[in-house]
């Protein structure tokens, strides 16, 4: 309702307060600035300049035929080699160890993995076959069985847990303790 109101009374006589803006006086305009007469006219100076460019300078052109600028590629063959390998590596292909039954949440799409990457279901499996037998399923066995690379295996044990579920006991016996009612 508020806005019905200011609406009529910002449109009241619109046409005759804009006719009111547009017959004012307009404000003039500034002054130019005064031209100086360093700038050249047009005949005068605006051709000699153009036939100083055009002219060939020479001692400009021997300091030219002087200057000699040779590029190389700042990349290591080292560093091109580490390159290729890691691309060959990702189109190299392998086919998965483990899969889970049946079509839970679309993983049976999936029938090979990137060397060096590993699905979800195989990365659980071997999480979960280092943390039963650590001695048996070290590092170097899981990146030898998925085709990874030593330093990934290495982190992947260190620092993935899978179904790590730590129970704290209470400190004390004195501690209070919610019981089934």
């Amino acid at each position: 309702m508020g806005s019905r109101v200011t609406r009529l009374i910002r449109n009241f006589n619109l046409e005759n307060r804009a006719l009111r803006e547009i017959s004012k006086a307009k404000p003039r305009a500034a002054p130019r600035h005064s031209t100086s007469s360093s700038f050249p006219q047009e005949g005068t100076e605006g051709t000699s300049i153009a036939e100083e460019i055009h002219q060939r300078n020479d001692p400009l052109l021997s300091m030219l035929k002087d200057v000699y600028v040779e590029s190389k590629d700042p990349v290591s063959q080292e560093e091109t080699v580490a390159v290729v390998k890691k691309v060959k590596q990702e189109n190299q292909r392998r086919l998965l160890k483990f899969s889970l039954p049946g079509d839970p949440y679309g993983f049976c799409d999936v029938t090979d993995v990137p060397k060096g990457k590993l699905s979800l279901v195989e990365a659980l499996t071997g999480l979960n076959n280092h943390k039963r037998m650590p001695k048996i399923w070290t590092p170097e066995k899981l990146a030898q069985e998925f085709s990874l690379d030593p330093k990934d295996a290495k982190a992947l044990t260190d620092f993935f847990f899978p179904f790590d579920v730590k129970i704290i006991p209470p400190k004390s016996e004195e501690t209070k303790q919610i019981k089934d009612s």
